[in-house]
């Protein structure tokens, strides 16, 4: 809200540079929302990304890198020869979760930014199914094949993922 909003940190510096001449609520305006939602959610998975990666870093053998420093590697040589390497299994466990959740969209962030000038424009299977079966309708058998058909489409595409991982690398997950 505080970066968002009207009087906020993003319009506050768009309107001193000129490029608007007020400030924008950009949480409730309904214009571009599936690009909002999207870099949104985009930098909220760069950040829990980024956790996992620092630690599959930190949890590489240090022995390994001074081996490659005592064969005369550089930080390039290092960085392709030891460190890739060592977060290729961790890459293909996020890849695989990722291809899981691909219909899965954070009904969390959708919920919260949803009102009365972007209802219509942000509704995805998430957000339908929680309405189905939470609305006025209150149809909970409906919302129950909803998301058990999401869910068995998700498990069909993670099968796929895994056997696709398999071919290409010798391992799976499952």
């Amino acid at each position: 809200t505080c970066i968002f909003s009207t009087d906020g940190f993003l319009s506050s510096i768009l309107v001193n540079l000129g490029i608007w001449s007020e400030g924008h609520n950009l949480l409730m305006n309904g214009s571009h929302t599936w690009l909002k939602m999207w870099l949104w959610g985009t930098w909220k998975g760069i950040g829990w990304s980024a956790i996992i990666y620092i630690a599959a870093i930190s949890g590489i053998d240090v022995q390994l890198y001074e081996a490659a420093t005592v064969d005369g590697a550089g930080r390039f040589q290092k960085m392709w020869h030891v460190t890739l390497p060592g977060l290729l299994p961790t890459f293909f466990v996020l890849l695989l979760m990722s291809i899981a959740n691909i219909l899965t969209n954070g009904l969390d962030q959708y919920l919260c930014f949803t009102n009365a000038q972007n209802a219509q424009s942000i509704r995805v299977l998430d957000l339908y199914v929680y309405q189905l079966g939470m609305g006025s309708s209150g149809s909970i058998p409906l919302s129950t094949v909803v998301g058990m058909f999401k869910s068995v489409i998700s498990v069909v595409l993670l099968f796929v993922a895994n056997g696709a991982s398999k071919l290409l690398r010798g391992e799976s997950i499952i």
